[in-house]
């Protein structure tokens, strides 16, 4: 079967077929026999031949850091519904978290193998920023602000101070755990916010009460560990993910502390695990799905216009109170 044959039973000319199969002018009428002689038939248009003819493969790459994530798996639900709705599948690139791989991927997209790349990232080096500036795609970054280009990213210090200031109504004595500061979001603006609180609200925190995990739950566990052998007194514990939180809350548990009486915990991210443990966790909701969503819409219309308009998002977020805190 092939549009010739088409053209045959529908009794229209091939480049009318031609027209309706690339979205051109059809009237109503002939639309519809067309269609339904495709459907009768099961034709599918040949998928090489629509890219040599439109310049368009319909497939978008996206990067992402860590393939078993709930955070990432929300954002690529979001992403996934918009690109299907709008005709294109995706190809997911999964780094493990390894710069090296980032740029690999990067590279690999750029040569216009797919029609846009969404780039869920972490932190930028001298060489993604290099790579990016000279970026032949569209492309669209999620979870991360870069001035100049398109991106759609969560208020990281808001969410640090919403929680933090909840913390603070019963609590003293603080400790942190938090990832590097290479990752600017979660590492440096969630920090921001949690010492900003502290400062407003003159409590005072010594660095030893700072530890720095890797967004593991194991990594929570054991930095946890560490700050309650330093200071059994910690009354609240604040972590830069929720999924740290749990961990450190395991630990918390097994030195025989109860939470949120001996010690309050919270998060940030609102992770399905947090609705599970006991206590539940206080945390802040950010609209991940929705933030997957609004980056596909923005790379179908930079892939549909010749133009179109680079927009810098950011995201709203929300402080979920459950069992956790005091």
């Amino acid at each position: 079967m092939n549009i010739n044959e088409i053209a045959r039973l529908a009794g229209v000319s091939r480049a009318t077929v031609s027209r309706y199969l690339n979205n051109g002018y059809v009237s109503e009428e002939k639309k519809e026999v067309i269609r339904k002689v495709i459907e009768e038939t099961g034709y599918q248009p040949s998928a090489q031949a629509q890219t040599l003819r439109t310049k368009k493969t319909s497939l978008v790459g996206v990067i992402l850091p860590k393939i078993n994530s709930d955070t990432i798996s929300r954002e690529v639900a979001g992403i996934s519904d918009v690109l299907t709705a709008r005709g294109y599948q995706l190809i997911l690139a999964n780094t493990n978290n390894n710069l090296e791989e980032e740029l690999k991927y990067l590279s690999l997209f750029k040569e216009r193998q797919v029609d846009g790349v969404i780039f869920i990232a972490t932190m930028f080096t001298r060489k993604h920023k290099q790579m990016l500036k000279d970026y032949k795609v569209p492309i669209v970054i999620l979870g991360q602000h870069l001035e100049g280009y398109p991106c759609i990213y969560q208020d990281d210090y808001r969410a640090s101070v919403l929680v933090t200031e909840k913390l603070a109504e019963k609590g003293r004595n603080f400790a942190y755990i938090g990832v590097t500061d290479r990752d600017e979001a979660v590492g440096q603006q969630r920090k921001k916010g949690f010492m900003t609180v502290l400062h407003k609200n003159k409590i005072s925190i010594s660095d030893d009460k700072i530890k720095e995990g890797n967004f593991t739950m194991d990594s929570g566990y054991e930095k946890a560990c560490e700050l309650f052998e330093t200071d059994s007194e910690i009354d609240s514990l604040l972590c830069a993910t929720d999924t740290m939180a749990i961990g450190a809350i395991t630990c918390i548990k097994e030195k025989g502390l109860r939470i949120p009486e001996d010690v309050q915990v919270a998060g940030i991210g609102d992770g399905a695990l947090g609705k599970l443990i006991d206590p539940k966790l206080t945390t802040v909701h950010f609209y991940y799905k929705t933030s997957g969503m609004e980056a596909a819409s923005m790379l179908t219309d930079l892939i549909d216009s010749e133009k179109g308009i680079h927009k810098e998002i950011k995201m709203s977020c929300e402080l979920v109170e459950r069992d956790s805190h005091r």
